[in-house]
């Protein structure tokens, strides 16, 4: 009798166990095939969400994974990339934590603060104008920009103030583990170029022609050739500041950080940026600035110039098409550029000619700004125009007041960068080179636009403001 009252007991939850199971069995013969990939995606993204939620960081990891190591997905028409999924984790977790802003989250850090809020407030602001200019379609198109930006500005907030502040230890095993997955990225970018993978959803078409064929520009997992360059840029140079710092602060293995430096050298040459490397060459040049005396004393500076120059020939040899048509498009005669200087810099005198057109036209919609990422999607200035220069696109489409709080914004990060530099900051000496270039690149690329990679930026500029590295202490070693 006990048995059978036993089974009595058991029979709702099997009666619950087949009410679950049967449709779950049965899902599949109902289900078309990418409607069945959607569901177990959202299957999977379940627990994987609640895991990056319950503690702090942990959605920032998974974040920064996803931000580097997928590529943007086809739904609905649309491309959506899966990082959105976990960024939308980690505000939530932020909004949760809310209740206890007193202990979670500290007191600005002044100007560098002001001037990021600004340049966001910025942005929002010239949505309207985007409406009433553009109608309803451009301006949400500008709304999702704006809002892709925003992950950028939240995850400083919350890793310099917020709940996802890092203690020493913590802050040393993101950043290492930002380069090794950085490193797999730019080795699968090289072996794009050289197998030429489908390319991801929504790619940039962007190709180059040598006479064995046409070939598209490395640019890895991500949407073009010119985020890839910028991305292999910022790692290049911690590569370099990691195997400048002395022997007892090293963050990275000599080895592993020379391995990374060839790595992210090759992504950024394959991807054809010229810009990238103009702002890598430009961090490379502050970072020599700053470490003149220690590497004049140990001849380090011949020993690089050296080492450029094997590369450079290696390169030659093993490669000579792929050589020859990169040499064609970074190193342009004199003559050439008085005979064809528009074609020489890819239209951008075009462009900017049609801008400043424009400016002079109406200066009092430019006063205010147009709307944010209404010029490339947009025909109000009679076509869409991709203007390459972040100050100037910055200018007609949010105002003066954009501008100046982009100028504004930069002139703190390096302001905030050098003196986590001069104070033996790590993070500090690495953003401050890397956003000497960032800040001439701008003059050539719509930086703002790179949205998957702003937030690693953000991650170290935040660790910059803290000076994580200098509280190491016996926790993380000497850094």
């Amino acid at each position: 009798m006990a048995r059978a009252g036993e089974l009595r007991n058991w029979r709702p939850s099997v009666w619950a166990a087949v009410a679950i199971g049967a449709p779950a069995g049965l899902l599949p013969l109902l289900l078309k095939p990418l409607d069945l990939a959607a569901t177990a995606a959202a299957v999977v993204c379940v627990p994987v969400l609640a895991y990056a939620a319950q503690a702090p960081r942990r959605w920032m990891i998974l974040f920064f994974a996803a931000l580097t190591l997928l590529p943007p997905l086809p739904v609905g028409g649309v491309t959506v990339h899966p990082s959105i999924v976990f960024g939308a984790a980690g505000l939530l977790a932020g909004i949760v934590r809310l209740t206890g802003f007193r202990t979670r989250w500290r007191q600005p850090y002044g100007l560098l603060n002001a001037t990021l809020a600004a340049l966001f407030l910025a942005l929002t602001f010239s949505l309207g104008f985007a409406l009433l200019y553009s109608g309803f379609v451009v301006a949400a198109g500008s709304a999702m920009r704006v809002l892709l930006f925003g992950f950028g500005v939240y995850v400083y907030f919350s890793a310099s103030q917020g709940p996802d502040r890092q203690d020493p230890a913590d802050a040393l095993q993101t950043a290492q583990f930002m380069y090794y997955i950085a490193i797999c990225a730019a080795l699968f970018a090289c072996l794009d170029f050289v197998y030429q993978f489908p390319a991801a959803a929504s790619f940039g078409p962007q190709f180059l022609w040598f006479e064995s064929g046409m070939f598209r520009r490395a640019q890895g997992l991500f949407y073009d050739a010119s985020t890839l360059g910028n991305f292999s840029a910022f790692f290049l140079v911690m590569s370099l500041v990691a195997l400048a710092q002395p022997r007892a602060r090293r963050i990275l293995h000599p080895a592993i950080a020379s391995a990374g430096l060839v790595s992210f050298a090759a992504a950024m040459i394959l991807s054809f940026s010229r810009a990238s490397v103009v702002g890598a060459l430009a961090a490379c040049m502050t970072l020599a600035v700053r470490e003149r005396r220690r590497w004049a004393a140990g001849r380090v500076l011949a020993i690089l110039a050296a080492l450029v120059l094997v590369a450079a020939g290696a390169f030659a040899y093993t490669l000579p098409e792929i050589a020859n048509g990169y040499w064609q498009r970074f190193g342009p005669g004199f003559e050439s550029i008085l005979q064809s200087p528009d074609r020489v810099l890819s239209g951008r005198l075009e462009a900017w000619r049609t801008v400043a057109g424009f400016i002079a036209d109406h200066p009092w919609q430019v006063l205010f700004g147009i709307g944010y990422k209404t010029l490339p999607n947009s025909e109000y200035l009679g076509r869409a125009v991709i203007a390459d220069n972040m100050y100037l696109s910055m200018f007609v489409e949010t105002g003066v007041a954009g501008l100046l709080a982009l100028i504004g914004f930069n002139l703190a990060v390096l302001t905030v960068c050098r003196r986590a530099a001069r104070a033996g900051s790590f993070y500090g000496k690495w953003m401050l080179c890397f956003w000497v270039g960032e800040t001439v690149q701008m003059l050539s690329a719509d930086i703002l636009t790179y949205w998957r990679v702003l937030p690693l930026y953000f991650w170290v500029l935040a660790q910059a403001v803290r000076r994580t590295d200098l509280r190491a202490g016996s926790a993380a070693g000497p850094i």
